[in-house]
């Protein structure tokens, strides 16, 4: 399978299989696309008009050297390895403890309710997540590096349980073989410098919550009961952390809705303001709701994506450029093939806990009593369940299978197909094509950067 595409004045290739991409002139690119399904004296007939003979005939040349190269019309030689992956020994490596359900903002598209998940306000002991960690400890395998997020909810809420639980999980890492990458998710208005010393001593990563512009950022996330401005709560705060972590190891992450489909405009914001690592997402929401991305919605935003990759191009020439994480791809290494076929690895290589202590498959299926796998004192008591998301893959849905992006997003979000959908071997339609338009966007980038 081979795509190709323009942005930005280049003609890209992608040939799918293999991964290489290709610059090419038009000539080149114009072959390319009869190469197929066409034989040379049709292509020859087709372009002649456009195109002198020998340039149509060298390309032709080229365009078969490399297919006899391995690097264009590749055969897929995956579809076979997803049966064994599929029957692989699962070990757990990755939990998102959620260690409040409760939150001091109100935002508006919060799957989680403010953090009650459909359910009731809680805080996590230390006893759940301690067990929760023995848990991970004891169905890892011999994974030895293993991912915990403390989640909520806002997790700053009930820190002093996080703090315990760092100090539980560095004790028992030695004399398992075992190291813990500790990651912490805050909306930032409870961050403070005790909170912040112990995050840059501990936390591999931290996520800060913040949507843009200060008016974006407060229609969405506003305090509770309107208790002044969120966006001047945290910004000082969050720019503290940013230069505090030597601008590595966290990034701000927004949210964007139908109220800012410039969002362009929030992640320059964002870099103006000196970040250098950070995502805005879309939001994910159902079309009842007036915030959510509608059809008519999309032709603006694939602009502003555009319109994002030339300036972020601009900026990393000029030698003041930023991450967005959207955009950050790796062309010659990556994941393995395993994790481009079977993505986050959700329901059965990563869980979501409660503060009671059940098991769901990821934070997105909190509260849907449907995905209950288990419990911190049983373990995982549904294990048709972790077969099914263990089953998900990019061969296992039919919206994947003839698309390019598919090594890339490695089939899109489980819980946003079942949502939708209601089938994790779905896919969720509007995500599909931004993230499609996201993977061009990144080749690009790639391509101007290598492009003096």
């Amino acid at each position: 399978m081979v795509h190709q595409y323009k942005n930005n004045g280049y003609n890209i290739v992608l040939d799918v299989n293999s991964g290489s991409v290709h610059i090419v002139d038009d000539v080149v690119y114009d072959t390319l696309e009869l190469y197929e399904d066409h034989t040379f004296e049709e292509i020859i007939n087709k372009l002649e008009e456009k195109y002198p003979d020998n340039d149509i005939r060298e390309a032709y040349s080229e365009i078969t050297e490399l297919k006899e190269a391995g690097q264009l019309f590749t055969e897929d030689i995956y579809e076979n390895y997803i049966d064994s992956f599929k029957d692989r020994q699962t070990v757990v490596k990755a939990l998102c403890l959620h260690i409040a359900h409760d939150c001091n903002l109100a935002c508006k598209y919060c799957f989680a309710e403010e953090g009650e998940y459909h359910g009731r306000r809680a805080l996590m002991s230390f006893e759940v997540g301690k067990k929760a960690l023995d848990f991970l400890v004891a169905n890892s395998g011999s994974r030895r590096n293993l991912e915990v997020d403390f989640f909520g909810g806002e997790p700053t809420m009930n820190f002093e349980v996080v703090k315990q639980l760092v100090e539980y999980g560095r004790s028992i890492e030695e004399a398992n073989n075992k190291k813990f990458r500790f990651t912490l998710t805050t909306n930032g208005i409870l961050l403070n410098d005790e909170i912040l010393e112990f995050a840059n001593k501990e936390m591999s990563n931290v996520v800060l919550s913040i949507d843009g512009r200060k008016e974006i950022n407060d229609l969405m996330r506003p305090t509770r009961n309107n208790h002044g401005s969120s966006y001047d709560i945290i910004m000082p705060k969050f720019k503290k952390v940013a230069e505090s972590r030597n601008q590595m190891n966290y990034y701000v992450r927004g949210t964007f809705t139908h109220n800012n489909l410039d969002f362009s405009k929030d992640v320059f914001h964002l870099a103006d303001e000196g970040f250098e690592q950070i995502s805005v997402e879309p939001v994910v929401a159902q079309p009842t709701d007036d915030y959510a991305i509608r059809e008519e919605d999309m032709p603006t935003i694939l602009e502003q994506y555009d319109i994002l990759a030339k300036e972020l191009v601009k900026r990393k020439k000029a030698g003041n450029g930023f991450n967005f994480f959207h955009f950050m791809i790796d062309l010659n290494g990556g994941p393995c093939v395993a994790k481009r076929l079977s993505g986050c690895g959700s329901g059965c290589e990563y869980l979501a806990v409660t503060p009671w202590g059940d098991f769901y498959p990821c934070h997105q299926f909190v509260g849907n009593e449907d995905f209950l796998m288990g419990n911190v004192d049983e373990g995982i008591i549904r294990n048709d369940i972790a077969d099914e998301f263990k089953s998900c893959n990019v061969y296992s849905k039919e919206k994947c299978k003839k698309c390019f992006a598919k090594f890339f997003c490695s089939g899109g979000c489980a819980a946003n197909s079942y949502n939708f959908h209601g089938n994790i071997n779905d896919a969720y339609d509007v995500g599909c094509e931004l993230q499609k338009k996201r993977v061009e966007c990144a080749i690009m980038i790639k391509a101007a950067l290598a492009d003096k």
